[in-house]
Formats: structure tokens, C-alpha cells, sequence
């Protein structure tokens, strides 16, 4: 398949392919003279277990080293998201069930317990991080967890003075002086009170911005698009700091 074909089955955009391919977790083969992208079974099958770990908040750099490793079982993984499923969809239909009591007290006058109203809602552990443990170590779990905490913790009004300034250059050219100068600005953040991004890293954070809803849905709190403009932005700023 080429690599539009993919990313049309796949829900994954074409330059995350890419992105992919050129930071060595999926490398398709490609074809002699016209260096079209091909991909195999295979390559989609690595493809589902790189998005699999992406569901766990997995960074790229940790996904890559545990894909690669000799001892990785294919099988046992897609058995293990089977389980993380399993959970999430009991997780979901108790918390659907909490939202039909209150719609019915809400139509009938009733008063709901403060019980009643937060039976299902649990943010204090992810079910599967046990398991994710046990298989591949607490360093890549930790970091993990880490990454996708963070952003919603301390230093918020600073950060979200920097959301608005991007923001309010989000129509510019990610590529421009002036946007590469704000995403720096961003990058130095970031490495001043978390922790230190290599290129890559970043580039990574910057695709978790438009293939998590999450993130996106956040960040465009501040101006339509610029979970976009920011991933993109920070993509060849990665780039820059490559050379």
C-alpha cells in the first residue's frame, strides 16, 4: 500500500507517516527510482502496536526501543490492549449509567447523593498501567504517565500566555521567522520546567497535539487550529535544531 492508501485506512495523516518512517519507528520499503513509500502486511500490523502504545501515552522514543526489542511478542501485546479495552468499556457503561440516573432524577425533581453523581468517574490510575509495568519496566511507564500529566499541572497561567500568543499568530506560516521565533519560545519553556526535549521528543509532542483529541481539544481552546499550527511548527523547528 502507499502511503496515502495507509493513512486513509489507518485514521493516521500522511506526514505522521512520515514523521515515522524518518525518525526510524516504521520504515516501509522504497520503490527503486521513484522512492514511493511501500507498505507491507507487516509494516501495518507495527503500525496498530505503534498506535496501541500511543492509547498508553507511550512516547515515541520508548515505543521504537520496545517494538525492537528481541523479546517483544506481537500476540501477547494485541492481548494485553484487548484487556485495557475491556476496562475502559466497563469504565464508559458505568459512567453512562451514571449519566441516565441523572438525566431521570433531573426529569423527576430528584436529588442525587454526591455518590450517585460521581459513580464511575476514576482519574486516580489507569487499570492497564499494572500490567504495562510488568511487561515493560517502570522507566518507560513512568515517563509515559509523566508526559501526559504534566501539561495539565503547574505553571498554568504562564503557559496559557503562551498559548495566546501563538494563537494569535496561528494564521502565519508555521515555517515563517516569526512563528519559528514564538515555538521557540515554547521549547525553552518546556525544557526550563519539565524536562529536556531532544528534537525528536519534541516533534513527538507536537503530533500528540493533533492525533489526541485531548491535547487538541485544549489547545484550541485558545484559537481554532492551533493544536494544528503549533504541530507543525514545532515539527520543523525539530527539524532546525536537527541540522
Amino acid at each position: 500500500m502507499k502511503v496515502n492508501e495507509v493513512s486513509k485506512v489507518s485514521g493516521v495523516s500522511v506526514r505522521t507517516l512520515h514523521h515515522y518512517d524518518e525518525i526510524g519507528l516504521l520504515k516501509p520499503e522504497k520503490s527503486a527510482g521513484s522512492g514511493y513509500r511501500n507498505y507491507s502486511d507487516q509494516d501495518l500490523s507495527t503500525l496498530q502496536q505503534i498506535l496501541f502504545f500511543r492509547e498508553l501515552d507511550f512516547p515515541l522514543k520508548k515505543i521504537k526501543e520496545i517494538i525492537n526489542r528481541p523479546d517483544y511478542d506481537q500476540l501477547e501485546a494485541l492481548e494485553m490492549h484487548r484487556e485495557l479495552l475491556r476496562k475502559k468499556r466497563e469504565k464508559l457503561d458505568a459512567m453512562l449509567e451514571t449519566i441516565n440516573e441523572t438525566i431521570e432524577k433531573e426529569k423527576g425533581g430528584v436529588t442525587m447523593s454526591n455518590d450517585e453523581k460521581f459513580k464511575g468517574f476514576d482519574f486516580s490510575h489507569n487499570p492497564y498501567e499494572h500490567e504495562a509495568r510488568k511487561r515493560w519496566g517502570d522507566e518507560a511507564v513512568d515517563e509515559a504517565r509523566k508526559n501526559a500529566m504534566k501539561m495539565s499541572k503547574e505553571h498554568q497561567e504562564e503557559m496559557n500566555e503562551i498559548y495566546r500568543k501563538l494563537a494569535a499568530i496561528r494564521h502565519e506560516n508555521p515555517k515563517s521567522e516569526q512563528a519559528q521565533a514564538a515555538i521557540r519560545k515554547w521549547y525553552d519553556y518546556l525544557n526550563a520546567h519539565f524536562t529536556t526535549y531532544s528534537p525528536d521528543a519534541f516533534q513527538g509532542l507536537g503530533m500528540m497535539y493533533v492525533q489526541d483529541e485531548r491535547f487538541t481539544k485544549n489547545i484550541d481552546q485558545f484559537g481554532d487550529g492551533l493544536a494544528v499550527f503549533m504541530s507543525e511548527a514545532m515539527y520543523e523547528y525539530g527539524e532546525q535544531l536537527k541540522k
